[in-house]
């Protein structure tokens, strides 16, 4: 049931996950962040089975810092995508392969707004847009119709809140809260969370 979405300007990469925690039918949190920021300028959404999610996560965290301190300067996004897929290969054919669905977004001073798609396959993928879960489902058609490359923040946003209106009139669970991420030139910041009552208002949903 969890959900991701990824959207990538020009300017800027914005991230959106659900903050639901689920085991089978059991609400076990309303309130799980599922991105990590992974340096000054990258963000990775992570969903997938709840253990691996988090110490698969915390395991590329810490080892782009590991990075910074040996080297003295931080990987580009792209670099820190090809060394996540690059860990999730080795993995998966090992006896102990990690069960997780990753969106990393960042920016980059020479090539702005980045975002990699990677799966519990290590397949990967530069996508202008992209989403995992049924969130991705949901959403896939909206982020085709009105993403392009000179998006402003303002507008992009407001996608992100019309993929969650659909998820609401669509999914027969609703996911009762959205955490977003905008990562540009000036770093990592959080954004307002979209719920099902800040959207209902606007796309009278309810």
């Amino acid at each position: 049931m969890e959900g991701l979405i990824g959207i990538r300007s020009n300017n800027f990469t914005m991230l959106m996950a659900d903050m639901t925690s689920m085991h089978s039918i059991i609400l076990m949190k309303r309130d799980a962040k599922k991105i990590y920021p992974v340096s000054n300028n990258i963000a990775m959404a992570v969903v997938g089975t709840e253990g691996d999610t988090h110490q698969f996560a915390e395991y590329i965290v810490k080892n782009v810092q590991l990075y910074k301190m040996r080297n003295g300067y931080e990987l580009n996004p792209k670099a820190a995508a090809h060394f996540t897929r690059q860990n999730l290969a080795e993995y998966l054919r090992s006896s102990t392969p990690y069960r997780v669905h990753i969106i990393m977004g960042g920016y980059d001073q020479e090539n702005g707004g980045q975002l990699f798609f990677l799966d519990d396959l290590a397949s990967y993928k530069e996508v202008p847009y992209c989403g995992h879960g049924y969130g991705g489902m949901f959403g896939m058609s909206i982020l085709d119709k009105y993403c392009h490359e000179n998006m402003s923040v303002e507008e992009a946003y407001e996608v992100m809140e019309k993929c969650v209106a659909e998820l609401q009139s669509r999914l027969v669970i609703n996911l009762p809260n959205f955490y977003v991420v905008l990562v540009d030139k000036d770093g990592i910041r959080d954004l307002e969370r979209i719920t099902p009552i800040s959207v209902a208002a606007k796309f009278k949903t309810m």
